[in-house]
């Protein structure tokens, strides 16, 4: 088989090479999308991460491809109705991370209530060992809202109750039994929001979550709550976003991902388009007005960096692959 895979930091190679003899490998740093068309064009199976995008232009290109494994619990990033169409398999690596993004979350809820970054920059930036600005409050007998139970935010949940929080979760398919285990209760998410003082979320990114936060809702959230988002970008209606941090609804935010996260990294070439979505141009430029905000902490979609990780998401792939080799695909792990 022709194998290609793309997207790679360089540590991965012997560890695939060991785990695929007897397979025709390619390796690449770059990413798969309709601007980066993959070399060569007769590879059968293709493993990617979050920045490339499986259109179905690119699969026109690749006429042998039978297998695109996804390095990534998230994949929206990859046309599954075109794979469909096309007889191509989809696999993905659920659970690779979920205490790592649920410690991460953590990491940004401890920074914006005992402002961290704040007092860190200013020691180091202005030789500032003052005080002024930089209380915060205890986490211990607060209210965590987990958007979405899933494994991520059942570790979250974990989290919260180790530092004395209670914890209330909206989920549409609740788990009543890990409620009663880890001591947790489900509310409608209209009748979450004004009770906690931090909310995160841990939900993919659906149809049905799409702008789960929005202008409709956003104002409901309790005055002075912070916001954490290390799940995906669209979950958060960015116009909703700004008008709740600049009202003071929210006291801040903590973001591992944006609205329009891929157009904000390239910029140029989003504005070289020759009709740019009047849509995304204001999520774009709303980013930028994130950005500044000093009570606001974003992060470049590094929840899942942790070397234990990227093992675990590395393992699952060549455990993929090698069950599509030997037609023994773990259908926990098939998309299409």
């Amino acid at each position: 088989m022709k194998i290609g895979f793309f997207e790679l930091e360089g540590w991965e190679e012997n560890i695939v090479r060991q785990a695929l003899t007897g397979h025709e490998l390619f390796f690449s740093k770059e990413k798969v999308d309709e601007e980066h068309l993959p070399e060569p064009k007769d590879l059968e199976i293709i493993s990617i991460f979050v920045n490339s995008h499986i259109t179905a232009k690119v699969l026109e290109v690749l006429p042998n491809l039978k297998l695109i494994t996804t390095n990534s619990t998230g994949f929206e990033h990859i046309d599954l109705a075109a794979c469909k169409a096309k007889g191509i398999k989809v696999t993905y690596v659920p659970g690779y991370g979920n205490n790592t993004v649920a410690e991460f979350a953590f990491g940004l809820i401890l920074n914006l209530t005992r402002r961290i970054y704040q007092a860190i920059d200013g020691v180091k930036e202005r030789d500032s060992f003052s005080l002024d600005g930089l209380r915060g409050i205890d986490l211990k007998g607060r209210t965590l809202g987990v958007i979405g139970t899933g494994r991520i935010g059942k570790e979250s949940i974990k989290i919260g109750k180790g530092f004395g929080m209670n914890v209330l979760a909206y989920d549409p398919y609740p788990d009543t039994e890990s409620a009663q285990t880890l001591g947790y209760a489900y509310l409608a998410l209209k009748d979450l929001l004004p009770q906690c003082d931090v909310i995160t979320l841990h939900c993919p990114l659906t149809d049905q979550t799409r702008h789960i936060l929005n202008m409709d809702n956003i104002g409901l959230v309790k005055n002075g709550a912070y916001l954490v988002n290390t799940a995906r970008g669209g979950l958060i209606e960015t116009n909703a976003l700004v008008w709740a941090l600049e009202n003071g609804i929210l006291a801040g935010a903590g973001l591992d991902v944006l609205e329009e996260e891929g157009e904000t990294k390239d910029e140029m070439a989003f504005l070289k388009e020759e009709h740019p979505h009047e849509e995304v141009l204001r999520n774009v430029l709303e980013n930028h007005v994130l950005m500044k905000m000093p009570n606001v902490l974003i992060t470049p979609h590094a929840a899942f960096d942790s070397e234990e990780a990227l093992k675990r998401i590395l393992d699952t792939t060549l455990q993929n692959i090698n069950g599509f080799l030997g037609n023994n695909l773990n259908p926990k792990n098939t998309l299409a």
